[in-house]
């Protein structure tokens, strides 16, 4: 499995992911990059992702939503911030009404977040950190089961780059 560690700091606010992927950073990036092969990986395996909007550029913006089982739709978004391509991009990451034009729903948490890939052993090491507004904010999304979505969503990879 990709994921080898999911740590979280609730006095810095964070959640980190540490994942190897067996291809190289450039292969990595691609599925960042093309919204087809994001959706495969986005969203765990029972929640998947369809992504509206994709612009992986500073300034650009990212929705989504990710379906239930029971065919609920749960929206998201991403602000693109930061890109240097291949080795990481920054984006905020927040909740939003995929019913609603994609409208943050500020009930929920946005969060800071940094991809970072970097070659290693023959493959990818990446670092995904998560930074939260608050201490209640983290909670909420632990609450909501993010560190066993994120898990399930980011050991896909491999699978996607196998295939």
């Amino acid at each position: 499995m990709p994921v080898t560690d999911i740590s979280t700091d609730l006095d810095a606010l964070t959640i980190t992911i540490t994942a190897r992927f067996n291809a190289p950073v450039e292969r990595i990036w691609q599925i960042y990059a093309d919204l087809r092969q994001l959706e495969k990986v986005w969203g765990p395996p029972t929640y998947p992702a369809t992504f509206v909007d994709h612009d992986l550029t500073p300034g650009g913006r990212m929705t989504y939503y990710m379906t239930s089982p029971e065919g609920e739709k749960y929206g998201g978004f991403w602000e693109i911030l930061e890109v240097e391509e291949p080795r990481f991009f920054r984006y905020r990451d927040g909740f939003a009404d995929a019913e609603n034009d994609f409208a943050v729903n500020t009930d929920l948490p946005v969060a800071e977040n940094t991809a970072t890939f970097e070659a290693a052993d023959g493959g990818t090491r990446a670092v995904y950190v998560s930074v939260h507004p608050s201490r209640e904010g983290l909670q909420q999304v632990l609450d909501m089961g993010v560190e066993e979505g994120s898990r399930e969503s980011i050991d896909q990879i491999d699978g996607l780059v196998a295939g």
